[in-house]
């Protein structure tokens, strides 16, 4: 593979300074302006002043990237609280209009048609887009949404409950759903979803504010709604609404009858009348949870492991990545929900954060999480700095299919039996998973088809896609729950309309999966 050998290679700015502080808008306005000022005269300088241009934009991204990874680590840390919102406050809302200053002067010039155009379409079709969207008008808005989004973050950090004597969050408690006695399922399962109901008024409320607030900027960039607007604004240039409703229906076809036939045979494994929201991590043949290490060393030696066994380099990587600080894994009190793979694009190196509690499913994370930062280092030699980043539709390629390529090497963690049980759920939550993803992306253009709707209407809108991809499980007595159940989706909060894309990349894994199942090294080379 040899990609990149153990990443000990570093990327020296060629311009900007290395010293150079940019933890103010007064440091870093001065260097977009002299960017602004630089003559162009050719397309070799017009190339050069856009590998600056990346150069600049990717240390001041570090620092935003910086904080922000502080804050989702700690989001009761009124410091690195403080250090985030005043760089969405102070600097964001500066940058944006100096980096459209900066695109129009790229796509204004006249040596832009002088650049090789099969090398340069996909970059000027972007940025001629990026433009387009452009309101200044949008800025503070967005600002708030960015401050909307970081209260949302702060609020399911805190949640937590009291069980067994002990405080817990919400994901401590996920490991009792898998035990066998369903008394103790059920009683972690309610106390997770009343402590969550708690903040339902409060999550409706912050959530009416996003809405309005999008609305209004798709609005202002001359969009009917902002289902239009989101598909532009993520560059979704080969593909429309109607091809993701084709594919709701598809799943709704071909995957819900499957799922809801593992759904059922599961009911018949556990012997039980109707299967209930606390019956769907447990083993439905009675075995022990799956439970593959004890804490976080173990976790990342573990997944180091398996990286290296599907290819060394990877190993390498990954054990670069532990070395270097690059990983926060382990679940605590105030940390973000959820999990993500940022990079630090200064350094060109990727950062992995996630909240492991000690399950089967936090090895695939992991792997899945991997699978992001070995895509970063793959092309962190790229010198166009836009080049570095892929469409997400691709980037959640890279990391569904190493949940499966890796997925046959968990000896590190269990024995045969248990590793067979582990890829077992693997491939039975592939199935799982399609539904949900079918679920949140029509649940969003319902949202933002009707802007006008009230709590209520979107309660009902939601269970009425539950009806539609939820599969067979019972939740009398818990109805208001599964009302609210899209609460706990993060994506529908902080990203709008990102989801589809991984039932998208999820086709493109399996193929993978596919070609491995008889030429693994070839399908880890593609």
């Amino acid at each position: 593979m040899s990609i990149v050998a153990y990443v000990p290679q570093t990327f020296p700015r060629r311009w900007l300074p290395a010293d150079a502080p940019l933890t103010t808008w007064g440091q870093i306005e001065p260097w977009y302006r002299r960017l602004l000022d630089r003559p162009i005269d050719s397309a070799r300088a017009l190339e050069d002043w856009l590998f600056d241009v990346g150069e600049l934009n990717g240390a001041v991204g570090q620092e935003g990237v910086r904080r922000y990874i502080a804050m989702t680590c700690q989001t009761d840390d009124p410091e690195r609280e403080a250090a985030y919102l005043a760089f969405v406050r102070e600097i964001e809302p500066k940058l944006k209009p100096i980096q459209n200053e900066i695109r129009a002067k790229y796509l204004d010039s006249p040596h832009r048609a002088e650049l090789p155009r099969d090398r340069y379409h996909v970059f000027d079709r972007a940025q001629a887009n990026r433009r387009a969207l452009f309101r200044e008008a949008n800025i503070p808005r967005e600002t708030e949404l960015a401050e909307l989004e970081q209260h949302y973050q702060k609020i399911i950090g805190a949640m937590t409950v009291t069980f067994r004597g002990e405080e817990r969050t919400p994901a401590q408690m996920a490991p009792f759903l898998e035990e066998n006695d369903r008394s103790v399922r059920q009683t972690a399962w309610e106390l997770v979803a009343e402590r969550r109901l708690a903040e339902r008024d409060t999550l409706d409320a912050l959530f009416d504010r996003m809405l309005a607030l999008r609305v209004a900027i798709a609005r202002e960039a001359g969009f009917p709604d902002f289902v239009a607007y989101a598909f532009r604004s993520r560059e979704r240039f080969d593909y429309g609404v109607q091809e993701t409703i084709d594919f709701h229906r598809a799943i709704e076809r071909v995957v819900v009858p499957l799922a809801n036939q593992l759904q059922e045979e599961r009911r018949r494994a556990l012997g039980v009348e109707t299967l209930r929201p606390w019956d769907l991590a447990v083993d439905p043949l009675g075995r022990p949870p799956l439970r593959p290490f004890r804490d976080v060393e173990q976790l990342a030696e573990g997944v180091e492991a398996i990286f290296a066994s599907v290819d060394p380099d990877l190993g390498g990587q990954f054990a670069f990545m532990r070395s270097h600080g690059l990983l926060d894994l382990f679940n605590r009190k105030g940390k973000a929900p959820g999990g993500y793979q940022t990079t630090l694009e200064d350094d060109r190196l990727p950062f992995i954060f996630m909240n492991a509690v000690g399950l089967d499913s936090d090895v695939r994370t992991l792997l899945h999480e991997g699978g992001h930062a070995f895509h970063a280092l793959a092309s962190r030699g790229e010198p166009l700095a836009a080049y570095r980043e892929s469409p997400i539709e691709f980037c959640e390629v890279a990391s569904m299919a190493m949940e499966l390529l890796g997925a046959r090497d968990l000896e590190r963690f269990y024995d045969d039996q248990d590793a067979s049980r582990s890829y077992r759920q693997l491939l039975e939550g592939i199935v799982q998973i399609l539904p949900w993803i079918a679920t949140v992306d029509a649940f969003q253009h319902w949202i933002y088809a009707h802007p006008d709707q009230s709590r209520d209407d979107r309660r009902q809108a939601w269970s009425a896609l539950l009806d539609r991809f939820g599969g067979i499980v019972d939740w009398s007595g818990s109805e208001k729950a599964r009302a609210h159940s899209w609460h706990r989706q993060l994506h529908i909060f902080l990203y709008p309309f990102y989801y589809i894309e991984y039932g998208i990349a999820q086709l493109g894994a399996l193929q993978i999966w596919q070609r491995a199942l008889t030429d693994r090294s070839g399908a880890v080379a593609a």
